[in-house]
Order: structure tokens, then C-alpha cells, then sequence
């Protein structure tokens, strides 16, 4: 495919009547970039409050100059994401290159051995970062494109970005979630093509691992493993769940087949939404939402 025939579409556009792009130095950018997606939001600190929510499609991308290529045309296009005055950016990528280091055992000089043990990183192509989950009390390594980040450094010369990685804004969101449970269910965030599972018990994460999903039946494979492997009942444990999945779709009634006590989550509590968010399922785009918890 030439990328000059690359497209890409807007399929959710969510804008608070408050959002003023007068004051966008005081407003944080978050940004979620995905292999066949791309998400922003913004966010007033003062009052935790979503002003504005995008979320594109991406054509099928077969490489990171074709994804570079796309998101600059979409930049280019764009109102507001080159501004180079928000108070903050965000950026969060999703990818499978990452790990979870507990804090006490992190080591800056060892960031790049961390992922030799579930990820083939190629230094000439790929960045190694980090980013701490505080309630997790651990540091996720992931790899990034250095060609996508020096793009996106060049985008904001004088704001770099902050990068965190999906996983870290999962764990992050969920817990904060999980603070006010006295259960311990299980959590699942269905993605665009993948499944994340979690589980925490007594405030501390138990299990994180994220899975590439070919078709509906691996989504039902992958849940009954990991609530297998923590001992966790299919009739009787919770589990809560957030994503791209709606409360009447087939997909749904097809958990309530082999899972009885599934139930939505809702949106980060320390976030607040205006009346035109309304039309926005409150399970959809905890990932997004959550990265604003990474500093």
C-alpha cells in the first residue's frame, strides 16, 4: 500500500463547553497511540475535569514510517496538537515490549536487560524508557519507535513529552479503582485486538499480562487461564470490565455464558465529566483517561 493513500478516520468527537483554547497553558494533553488507533483527551488539572475527547482509526500500517506518516498528516490537519503551550503532555503507547519491575529491584543502568527477557528490542530502531506506577510500586521498561518519539519531540521542542506505555496507565487506573472494592474480582480491559487482564489483593497488584486477540473464542480461553492460575471461580468470583465492548453486544452475552458476575467499571473517580460526556459508555477509554496518573 502507498502511504499516499493512507487514511485515517475520526470516529468520536466529545468537546465540553468549558473547553476554551485561550487557556490551553493551563490544560494537559493526553495522547494514546496505537498500532490501528489514536486517542487524545484533555484535561484541566485544577479540577481533574475531561474537556475533550478524540479517538481516531488508523489504516493497516505495516511499518513505523507509514505510522509517522499518518499522524503527521493527522497532526497537520489538526487544531489544537501542535500547540506548543499546554501546561503538559502525555503520551502513552501500546505495544507487547514492556515489563514490570518492582521499584526496589530497578536499576537505570539495567533498563535495557529488562526486556531481553519477554521482548526482542532492536537499539538501532527502538528506544528503552521508563515509567513509575506509584500505587503499584514498580517501574514499567517498555520500548518505544525512536523515530516515532524523535517525531513527536520535534512536534513539541519546547514541552517534551512525558511517555508511559499502556500497561503503566491500566495498572495505575485500576488500582486507584480498586482502593474503594473490599472484593478482590477480577478486572479486564477489552482493547482494539488485544485483552489485558488484572488482579489486585490487599492494594498490591497480583497479575498483569496483556494478550493479542485472533478471534472471540480467546477472549473466553485467555479469562478461564488466568482465573484458573489464581484460583479464582467463573460462577461465583467478579469480574469487572471496561473497553471497547457494549452492554448489548454479542460478545457481551457470550461472557454471561461462561462467566456469571460480570459487571462495567466506570470512569477514573477523580475525574470529572461535564454533560456532553454523557453519550460516552463509562467503561470506554479507562486506558486514555488513566494516563493522566502518571507523572
Amino acid at each position: 500500500m502507498e502511504t499516499t493513500t493512507l487514511t485515517y478516520k475520526l470516529i468520536r468527537k466529545i468537546k465540553d463547553d468549558l473547553f476554551d483554547e485561550e487557556f490551553l497553558h493551563q490544560y494537559h494533553l493526553l495522547i494514546n497511540i496505537g498500532a490501528r488507533d489514536f486517542q487524545l483527551s484533555v484535561i484541566r488539572p485544577e479540577d481533574e475535569k475531561v474537556l475533550l475527547l478524540e479517538d481516531f482509526v488508523l489504516p493497516n500500517l505495516t511499518s513505523n514510517e507509514e505510522l509517522i506518516h499518518i499522524l503527521d498528516q493527522l497532526f497537520d490537519s489538526h487544531a489544537l496538537l501542535k500547540a506548543n503551550f499546554w501546561q503538559k503532555i502525555k503520551v502513552s503507547v501500546k505495544n507487547p515490549k514492556f515489563v514490570q519491575v518492582p521499584q526496589a529491584l530497578f536499576a537505570e543502568s539495567s533498563i535495557a536487560d529488562y526486556l531481553k527477557f519477554n521482548a526482542h528490542i532492536d537499539p538501532a530502531k527502538e528506544d528503552v524508557l521508563a515509567s513509575f506506577n506509584e500505587r503499584s510500586q514498580a517501574v514499567t521498561v517498555f520500548a518505544m519507535s525512536s523515530s516515532l518519539r524523535a517525531w513527536l519531540n520535534s512536534v513539541y521542542p519546547n514541552n517534551p513529552p512525558v511517555y508511559t506505555h499502556q500497561s503503566a496507565a491500566l495498572i495505575e487506573g485500576t488500582m486507584q479503582f480498586a482502593e474503594k472494592r473490599k472484593d478482590n474480582p477480577l478486572y479486564i480491559y477489552v482493547d482494539r485486538f488485544k485483552l489485558h487482564i488484572l488482579a489486585c489483593r490487599d492494594k498490591k497488584l497480583l497479575y498483569y499480562n496483556q494478550f493479542a486477540i485472533k478471534q472471540f473464542s480467546d477472549y473466553i480461553r485467555y479469562i478461564m487461564l488466568v482465573m484458573k492460575s489464581l484460583n479464582m471461580d467463573q460462577q461465583t468470583s467478579q469480574v469487572i470490565l471496561w473497553g471497547y465492548i457494549g452492554k448489548n453486544s454479542p460478545h457481551y452475552h457470550e461472557f454471561y455464558k461462561y462467566i456469571s458476575n460480570v459487571t462495567f467499571g466506570g470512569e477514573p473517580d477523580d475525574l470529572s465529566f461535564g454533560y456532553a460526556f454523557d453519550e460516552v459508555p463509562e467503561h470506554h477509554y479507562f486506558d486514555l483517561y488513566s494516563i493522566h496518573l502518571i507523572h
